[in-house]
């Protein structure tokens, strides 16, 4: 269990709300991936927990479902219902789930649970309000993930602004007492500059850090100094992130 300030992720996504869609090309490619774990793709009540702006809760309702999206931040859930994205919004904690047992045939969370204080019992509710015969499907991501960009603040006397991410390891213990299947893909994003890979991570609401922020505004050296040490190859300059996708049979 880690000691997350739920109110300061809330306030980090909501600052990010209008940007997020045009940052997310992680999401959307993870995303992807997760939903061809989908056993039915219609005809579905679905929860999309931790919706963001909505970008699959309007894939979901495009494909002929009824969607629910719920949001931490109030100001995500007011842009994706600018959008017209879902059925239904609800503000709501994935781990206090506001809805009745058995309630949804797919229950969707990509990229939302690492957030969460408690793994165990963030899947133990998506678990608890899916029907008999239904899925859960979520992604997160493990150890490891933003390498470079932890390689590259070394050099630096200041603080990377990376969050420790759980290992493979916890994520499937925290599983274990549930019909978890896990699996494992490894996706690299190319930027053409540092600040472009930065602007990355704050776009999607990535900022807060859950060990509270330290430093200030970075300098033009240490903007040298990043781009000196960075991981880069022909696609730019390189953040890895090391994704873990969790499928769940609701008997």
């Amino acid at each position: 269990m880690q000691a997350v300030n739920k109110q300061a992720i809330a306030q980090a996504f909501g600052r990010a709300a209008q940007s997020y869609n045009q940052h997310a090309s992680l999401q959307r490619l993870c995303g992807e991936a997760l939903a061809s774990y989908a056993h039915r793709q219609q005809g579905l009540k679905v929860l999309d927990a931790g919706c963001g702006p909505g970008w699959f809760s309007q894939h979901w309702r495009a494909a002929g479902n009824h969607v629910t999206a719920l949001d931490l931040s109030a100001e995500m859930l007011v842009q994706a219902q600018a959008l017209q994205t879902a059925d239904c919004y609800q503000p709501g904690d994935i781990e206090a789930l506001p809805f009745s047992d058995a309630t949804f045939d797919l229950c969707w969370s990509n990229l939302a649970v690492q957030w969460c204080s408690d793994l165990t019992l963030a899947l133990t509710e998506l678990y608890r309000v899916t029907s008999p015969g239904g899925q859960v499907l979520f992604s997160t991501l493990s150890a490891d993930s933003l390498h470079e960009l932890a390689a590259a603040w070394q050099p630096l006397d200041l603080p990377p602004p990376v969050n420790r991410f759980l290992p493979f390891d916890a994520i499937a213990n925290a599983g274990q007492h549930l019909p978890l299947k896990l699996m494992q893909q490894t996706l690299t994003v190319g930027f053409p500059d540092v600040l472009s890979a930065l602007r990355s991570l704050k776009g999607i609401g990535a900022t807060h850090l859950h060990q509270g922020r330290r430093g200030g505004l970075l300098s033009r050296r240490h903007l040298q100094q990043l781009e000196q040490h960075w991981p880069r190859d022909r696609r730019g300059y390189l953040l890895s992130y090391h994704l873990v996708y969790g499928v769940m049979h609701r008997e």
